[in-house]
């Protein structure tokens, strides 16, 4: 039985290798093709807080995006809970909540990535995305916050800003660190932005 089986396979590849054109192999798009479909804003890559591995935000092009700076010793801090529960209602309709953890307050958020994703988790119980502690404003302000604050006009002033990015990642609303992720206006202008095709 092996050798007839053995014998077609070796006739198979060589009738294959013989047809002009056909490639069995699935190429990768060309390059220009994948940045053309991700929006440049979220055309930036930053280490995941939990194991610092590089995360291309592309990956969240056509979503809506929240983008959070965030700090685990804050009076804020509580709205984690929040985040997670609107991120976890919208998620299924294309909502991702994206946490950057910074230090820039206060030094409310000290720790380490591993220090910072245990509290998080443990605490409460964060499953949205986390990216590994950055500044979010000054001369050091990460690519992606340097961005927003272009765009908007708005710096984040403390902890717990949000910006909210629609699915064309160029339309862009900021909130204040009062504004708590349940939020008429914030759950009204998620809403929108996710009828938006």
């Amino acid at each position: 039985m092996s050798a007839p089986r053995s014998f077609s396979l070796m006739l198979a590849a060589a009738l294959v290798g013989s047809l002009p054109g056909l490639c069995l192999a699935v190429e990768p798009p060309p390059a220009a093709t994948t940045s053309a479909a991700c929006p440049a804003l979220l055309n930036q890559t930053f280490p995941r807080l939990q194991d610092e591995k590089p995360q291309s935000l592309c990956q969240y092009a056509g979503k809506v995006v929240l983008v959070v700076n965030t700090a685990s010793y804050c009076g804020f801090t509580p709205q984690f809970k929040g985040l997670e529960a609107l991120h976890a209602k919208y998620k299924d309709r294309g909502l991702v909540v994206l946490g950057f953890p910074s230090n820039d307050f206060g030094q409310q958020d000290p720790g380490n990535a591993k220090q910072i994703a245990d509290f998080c988790e443990s605490t409460y119980g964060v499953k949205f995305p986390m990216f590994g502690k950055s500044h979010v404003r000054g001369d050091a302000v990460n690519p992606l916050h340097a961005s927003l604050i272009k765009i908007t006009g708005t710096t984040p002033k403390w902890n717990f800003y949000k910006y909210l990015i629609a699915r064309d990642g160029r339309t862009v609303t900021s909130y204040s660190s009062l504004t708590t992720p349940d939020d008429r206006d914030l759950v009204a202008e998620v809403e929108k932005f996710l009828a938006a095709k």
